[in-house]
């Protein structure tokens, strides 16, 4: 019978690469077990080093939950402005690209690992740990939201859409995108690929009855007598 190696006996690693394992193994124990729940012995044998190590790249639990945090928002971010880029600023049909463009926006960024994992760090932890959360809501959302309402600023520029505010505008879509996902995600699970697409296509639908440009008495066709 092969024998499972220690943490004392596996192979050496980097310092970047045991720094990572941490995290991961860090964000995976808190999310299941809660931050009361999760201790470093356990986080350590998940990792596959060990516990002095732990306290050696992080410090104490508390700092290693911040910095879970703050990796994990670093890769929403990344994951977030990558489908952003992917923006339609020029459609030639606005619903079906918009539509599109949601479809990735929730399956590459609200449904994905660490879409999951903020979910249930901050549905568990906000209250505990306010100021942790402020600064992920600064520079998580609010970053986020930012560039968002750029775009549709862009959209309404070229007059697609109608808006006083782009910034309404911005959280109005992902709130409605993910309007018919939020059960799923209470209770713990992970939609479907249908379930995006239909969430999508049923969010983008309400948005533009709200803000699609309606087309002037002036610009109609004449209807003939």
């Amino acid at each position: 019978m092969k024998a499972t190696a220690s943490a004392d006996t596996l192979p050496p690693r980097g310092h970047n690469a045991k720094r990572t394992s941490i995290v991961e193994a860090a964000a995976a124990v808190f999310c299941r077990e809660g931050f009361a729940g999760a201790n470093i012995d356990l986080i350590a044998a998940e990792a596959g080093v060990s516990r002095q190590t732990v306290y050696n790249h992080h410090g104490d639990k508390e700092k290693l939950f911040a910095a879970v945090v703050r990796d994990l928002t670093e890769r929403s971010n990344a994951g977030v402005f990558a489908t952003l880029g992917t923006f339609p600023d020029r459609p030639a049909d606005l619903e079906a690209e918009l539509t599109a463009f949601a479809v990735r926006l929730n399956r590459n960024c609200i449904c994905n690992r660490e879409g999951k994992f903020l979910r249930k760090l901050i549905q568990a932890e906000s209250e505990r740990c306010p100021g942790l959360f402020a600064d992920w809501r600064e520079q998580g959302p609010g970053r986020t939201l930012s560039a968002l309402a750029a775009r549709f600023a862009r959209l309404a520029h070229a007059g697609l859409v109608t808006l006083d505010d782009p910034d309404l505008a911005a959280r109005q879509f992902l709130a409605l995108i993910g309007a018919d996902l939020q059960l799923t995600f209470l209770l713990g699970g992970t939609p479907s690929e249908d379930e995006v697409v239909r969430a999508s296509a049923n969010g983008v639908r309400s948005f533009l009855r709200a803000f699609a440009r309606r087309p002037a008495r002036s610009d109609r066709a004449a209807v003939p007598s």
